[in-house]
């Protein structure tokens, strides 16, 4: 025999909701085969449902499409930040600024090696840590360091705190809508599940084939088991 299977996406479950809202609106309450009270229920419901899913697919999309500039202005940032630091490593060597210069920036003065600069984190510390560093040397008396100068390195970290910022508020908004769906799915299969109960409870007079031809036209999905489709196969 075959069975009923629920929707299991979103998108089903908006079309199971709209084939019984369209026949409830079709068919006369006497001719219905579930009660008024389940059509009140899709009517109140289905347009909030549909409009949560319209708000959050949209909002998925602008965060993906936000994704790629937030990914390039992230690897600016990490570009000039390392440069910033070949550079000053580079005039440690030629002997034009003292090692112990290294602290301001935060680096230990013997160390040569770039900073790790994978992560959003490492990015925005070090970005700190350069400027702040850049200026107190200079407020010592020191040269500013060229090609980068900081304050074009400050421009690229500038506009990556910035579209980090932007991508997290996108994402919390992303976050929210897709939490406000998960609550309405709960719904949208409890209302669904009572449409199907009561149109098969309708039509249970009939034989099976006849409520499974009737009930089909609201909506309800029957499936095979598979056991069952080899068998009828073979």
């Amino acid at each position: 025999m075959p069975y009923r299977r629920l929707p299991n996406t979103d998108k089903s479950r908006l079309i199971s909701l709209k084939i019984a809202f369209r026949i409830a609106r079709e068919t006369h309450p006497n001719e219905l085969a579930f009660s008024q009270s389940t059509y009140a229920k899709i009517r109140s419901f289905i347009s909030n449902f549909e409009q949560a899913l319209q708000l959050y697919h949209d909002a998925y999309d602008n965060q993906i499409k936000k994704q790629k500039t937030y990914n390039e202005s992230l690897k600016i940032a990490q570009t000039y930040i390392s440069h910033f630091i070949q550079v000053l490593n580079l005039a440690i060597l030629r002997n034009e600024l003292p090692q112990k210069v290294r602290k301001y920036y935060g680096i230990d003065i013997d160390n040569k090696k770039i900073p790790v600069l994978n992560t959003e984190k490492d990015i925005i510390k070090w970005g700190e840590c350069i400027m702040k560093g850049e200026k107190k040397r200079i407020s010592l008396g020191g040269i500013a360091i060229h090609n980068p100068r900081i304050a074009i390195v400050k421009i690229k970290y500038d506009n990556f705190i910035e579209l980090t910022k932007y991508q997290k508020m996108v994402q919390g908004i992303t976050k929210r809508s897709n939490e406000k769906v998960v609550r309405l799915r709960e719904q949208a299969d409890n209302i669904i599940l009572d449409i199907w109960n009561e149109v098969e409870k309708y039509y249970s007079n009939m034989s099976s084939e006849e409520k499974r031809e009737k009930a089909q036209k609201y909506g309800i999905i029957y499936v095979y088991r598979k056991n069952k489709v080899l068998a009828s196969a073979s």
